[in-house]
């Protein structure tokens, strides 16, 4: 027998180059092959008579040969074979392209069994280049329930069936990681049988019962997980903030906070005050007041005598919170820092010796704060904004500064509760679910090509009006095969035929860092009227004179992207704007978009473009932490993920300490799942 490990080449038919297709699948060992499960079956195992036979409905039938397959040649290159099958109750035109199999393998008067689709053809109906079998050979392409597989070019379907069918009689499947006492509570085939039924199923209800076995063993795998990470945490000790009365904060505030900005903030110091590290995510809309969440966190740190690491993902972002915790704190005595890395080798030394000194209590800053060169006195809190543009390792890189240091980390990205308390298990979850009083709804129209002259003098009224505008493309470079538009052309075309006479800027992601930063400090400035950009000011940008959001292509976004996008307008007092272009005309598309016109709740936008798009589009398939399931989905298996939820708490009791083969192996599992997703168990 070959070992799981075993590289694919071992299979006959796959050589280096075929190798080279199924690692564009992730696909190198032959546990990856078992592990690539279909996305769906084609049901062949029923006859149906020829009359029956629908339009664009793909089925099986059983004919017999009427006449000896005639081969024309039409043109170089191609070549049509034609003949006539027939049943009792029918007869019918197949016509098959480039197919020596077919002229030679169909002979008069013989019966075959075909699987194909009945199309129109010249007036008539037939069916192009269908499979067929003998009905005494075994079914291989029809008679049977056909896997469908994730597929990539040069790679079809067939080469998956047969390669995955090699694979079976050769290597075992994955092992028992489910103790017969969950299987049976919960009604769960054996993993030998469920591996093997859901690449060879018998019926499509084995199919769905391996299916369901190997979600429920995927959510299995990632709660337990997610229980030993917090167990290994909650070992950890860190020294209690005794100091939590925030009356002098509230004082200083020049608004009252809302409810949910409260209810998280009494989260956030009960966990401090615990004698363990706090590991909690604060997530809410644009505008939702995270940030002032987070200052309540780092001023019950500096009162507690401890320094805070507020990270944020862009230098304009870090400069935004600089400003705004520095007015802030500087009343109270507490000290604030910026360190970014577009700062002077002298102005990096000196914010440096302040922050190893502890006289810089709250530090702000990029990657910098990273850098070994970068060393805390008395670290005792970090904060992570925008938690999906930093990994797991450059927040464990960040703690790692201090001794066990309390975590807060913030999203913007609207996750429907359910679903962020199970992808954030090893988190605590906070919610802010309210708008500040003042924050205004920002009007979302979608409008076709036919709009642009009304578009384009809008953006003039608007910039008469004293106000800036956004336009973002898709794409940095014109692209001709895509037909979207470029935000380097579309700048340029604006800046020469539409708006010559007004003041147009480009940013896009592209660019280099320092000179990213000097566009948006421009535009901050209000040295520009309208920014043509990428999604690079997707996170961040807070340029309250911005009135107007113009989606160029807006088809080309997610729903929670285009929601992200729109929030950069809307920030200051005057009425704001979000134009979303597409001349797409696909229903679900104009549904789609249609959506975010309706409503500016983001956490209803969040639900629908899940259901639309499923998690892996949703948060992007290089979501730091978010596990990569190959048959499970989280929008879909809710109900199975609870089940297994509830299995693998009852499994930690019971065996989580255990040195049992079953035990061992799912440790074993676990460590695959979370490295798979670049994730850590430290």
């Amino acid at each position: 027998m070959a070992k799981p490990s075993d590289p694919i080449t071992i299979l006959r038919g796959v050589g280096p180059a075929r190798a080279e297709l199924f690692h564009n699948l992730n696909i190198y060992t032959l546990e990856d092959l078992i592990c690539h499960y279909p996305r769906g079956y084609e049901d062949r195992t029923r006859l149906v008579p020829i009359c029956q036979l629908e339009v664009d409905r793909p089925a099986c039938f059983q004919a017999v040969v009427m006449n000896t397959p005639r081969t024309a040649h039409i043109r170089k290159g191609l070549d049509l074979t034609r003949v006539q099958v027939a049943d009792t109750t029918g007869r019918l035109n197949l016509t098959f392209f480039n197919s020596r199999y077919a002229e030679q393998n169909l002979h008069y008067g013989e019966t075959y069994i075909f699987y194909g689709t009945v199309t129109g053809d010249y007036g008539g109906y037939g069916m192009t280049n269908p499979v067929f079998e003998s009905p005494s050979s075994q079914g291989v392409a029809t008679r049977r329930i056909l896997p469908v597989y994730p597929l990539t070019a040069g790679l079809n379907n067939a080469a998956i069936v047969r390669c995955v069918q090699q694979a079976l009689a050769i290597c075992d499947p994955p092992g028992e990681i489910l103790p017969e006492s969950i299987r049976q509570r919960y009604d769960i085939l054996p993993a030998e049988l469920a591996y093997t039924a859901i690449h060879q199923p018998k019926s499509m209800q084995e199919a769905e019962q391996a299916r369901r076995r190997l979600i429920f063993e995927e959510f299995f795998v990632f709660s337990a997980g997610l229980s030993l990470l917090r167990a290994s945490r909650a070992r950890k000790k860190s020294l209690p903030y005794e100091n939590t009365d925030l009356t002098a904060f509230y004082a200083a505030l020049p608004f009252r906070l809302t409810g949910a900005q409260q209810r998280a903030i009494d989260e956030i110091l009960r966990d401090m005050g615990r004698g363990t590290p706090m590991n909690r995510l604060v997530q809410g809309d644009v505008g939702s007041g995270k940030t002032m969440v987070a200052a309540a966190a780092a001023f019950c740190a500096a009162r507690n005598g401890f320094q805070t690491a507020f990270m944020a993902p862009t230098e304009i972002l870090a400069e935004q919170h600089y400003d705004t915790l520095r007015k802030l704190f500087s009343p109270m005595g507490i000290s604030t820092a910026l360190l970014t890395g577009s700062m002077t080798p002298k102005e990096k030394k000196q914010c440096r010796q302040a922050i190893a000194a502890g006289d810089a209590q709250v530090v702000i800053g990029t990657h910098a704060l990273l850098t070994d060169a970068t060393a805390f006195n008395r670290l005792g809190l970090v904060i992570a904004d925008e938690q999906h543009r930093f990994g797991v390792e450059q927040r464990s890189s960040l703690a790692a500064k201090g001794t066990d240091p309390h975590l807060l980390v913030m999203s913007a990205t609207p996750i429907p509760r359910t679903l962020a308390i199970i992808l954030y298990g090893d988190l605590d979850v906070s919610i802010l679910d309210e708008l500040p009083p003042g924050r205004q709804n920002v009007d979302t129209f979608l409008v076709g090509e036919s709009f642009r002259a009304r578009i384009n003098a809008f953006i003039r009224k608007q910039v008469q009006e004293g106000h800036q505008c956004f336009v973002v493309c898709p794409a940095v470079e014109e692209n001709e095969e895509l037909g979207i538009k470029s935000a380097q052309v579309w700048a340029e075309t604006l800046q020469k035929t539409v708006f010559p006479d007004l003041r147009v800027s480009l940013l896009h992601g592209q660019m280099k860092g320092s000179q990213k930063e000097q566009v948006m400090a421009a535009f901050a400035r209000q040295e520009a009227d309208v920014l043509v950009a990428t999604t690079v000011i997707e996170v961040g940008v807070d340029i309250p004179n911005a009135t107007l959001m113009v989606i160029e292509d807006a088809d080309r976004f997610g729903l929670s992207q285009l929601h992200q996008l729109r929030g950069r307008v809307g920030r200051g007092r005057d009425k704001s704007y979000c134009i979303l272009v597409s001349h797409n005309k696909n229903p679900e598309t104009l549904q789609r978009l249609k959506a975010l016109c309706a409503t500016n709740d983001g956490f209803r936008i969040a639900q629908e473009d899940l259901r639309q798009r499923g998690p892996g589009d949703f948060f992007g398939s290089r979501q730091s932490g978010l596990p990569v399931f190959r048959v499970a989905d989280m929008n879909m298996d809710l109900d199975t993920l609870r089940q297994a939820q509830s299995a693998s708490a009852q499994w930690i009791d019971q065996w989580g300490d255990s040195d049992l083969p079953e035990a061992q192996s799912l440790r074993a599992r676990i460590s695959q799942l979370f490295q798979r997703s670049q994730g850590t168990l430290n």
